[in-house]
């Protein structure tokens, strides 16, 4: 029942705090609902996730989330744009507070590893994939969700870069970072749709050893992930 909560372990039970919904702030009552529709995504997907079945996951009435979300559309998308961007927030949290070259590894690093390379996390974000190619919305979505992580790899690759004495124009910069997302996305796929078939590390080794060649500088994991 609880798939995405499982993805989630870092955040809050919503589920054992539903009652605090009369007397928490609205921003908590929002994220609340959104992360109740992930979970019934994650089992039913997007046509499952009924308003009705919502509302019994976050034990609160229709009209709750028909206060905070003027439709079922409304509040998909508020959860789609949640799950990736946290999945970029989870990310950032592992880069740690060392020099520039140790953050950008380590961020690499925990892009492909659990608990962010998981299956449910992945099934979650494909079973989103028919409204982005259909919903100009959620296109629009997509297309932030895509530069927030970018934008936080190209940042890291630009300072990495700067640290070993190299300069990068912002064309360049955007294009290194286009070129080493997609490596992390592709491994992050293959890892969650294919969790059993990688050795321990196999992904994060790979991408640390295929950013390295993109921008031309060697990484390598420096701490532990938790």
């Amino acid at each position: 029942m609880q798939v995405y909560n499982n993805f989630m372990s870092w955040m809050a039970d919503v589920q054992d705090d539903s009652r605090k919904f009369t007397r928490e702030s609205a921003e908590y009552r929002r994220e609340a609902l959104i992360l109740a529709t992930l979970d019934l995504i994650a089992e039913m997907g997007v046509r499952g996730a009924t308003v009705r079945g919502i509302a019994a996951r976050a034990n609160v009435t229709q009209g709750l989330i028909r206060h905070y979300f003027s439709s079922k559309e409304d509040l998909v998308q508020a959860a789609y744009e949640h799950h990736m961007n946290t999945l970029t927030d989870q990310t950032a949290s592992y880069s740690g507070k060392g020099n520039a070259l140790s953050r950008l590894s380590n961020f690499v690093d925990a892009s492909l590893r659990p608990p962010i390379v998981d299956s449910s996390a992945v099934a979650l974000w494909a079973g989103f994939l028919n409204k982005v190619q259909h919903d100009p919305k959620m296109q629009r979505i997509h297309q932030r969700t895509y530069n927030y992580f970018r934008d936080h790899l190209e940042t890291l690759i630009v300072a990495a870069l700067q640290e070993c004495g190299r300069s990068v124009e912002a064309s360049e910069a955007t294009q290194l970072a286009i070129a080493c997302n997609a490596v992390i996305d592709g491994l992050w796929l293959e890892g969650g749709a294919l969790p059993e078939f990688f050795a321990e590390g196999q992904l994060a080794q790979i991408g640390l050893g295929s950013v390295s060649a993109i921008i031309g500088i060697p990484l390598k994991k420096e701490v532990e992930q938790p």
